[in-house]
């Protein structure tokens, strides 16, 4: 069963970096693709982007000016960035494992960020 769960500070002030940790435990991120999602208060999902079993990564359009995807595979683990926040990125950020690309097989719990100053 594999278990994602994300960490990192629940308050960034605007302008500031966003950055959230998805550790992962009982499956390898070498395999699989592994995104970030959000969900806005009041609002649908919203994919940011995903890194690959190989360490491709692939972006919204709408956010790729400003998002980062990185993995540390020793540690297992995969990290979002994202830059120059503002009130409009507040929402709870989930990491996900997809078995491919259209699909979502495990979720972590999500985890709430608040932008404000």
């Amino acid at each position: 069963q594999v278990q994602l769960q994300e960490s990192g500070p629940g308050l960034v002030k605007p302008s500031q970096t966003l950055s959230l940790t998805c550790t992962v435990s009982g499956g390898s991120i070498t395999t699989n693709y592994w995104k970030w999602i959000r969900q806005p208060p009041g609002k649908g999902l919203e994919w940011i982007g995903t890194t690959s079993n190989s360490g491709g990564t692939y972006y919204s359009p709408s956010l790729k000016s400003r998002t980062s995807i990185s993995r540390d595979t020793s540690k297992n683990q995969f990290t979002l960035q994202l830059t120059s926040v503002t009130p409009e990125d507040t929402a709870v950020y989930y990491c996900a494992r997809a078995p491919n690309w259209g699909s979502i097989g495990s979720w972590g719990q999500g985890t709430q960020v608040t932008v404000s100053s």
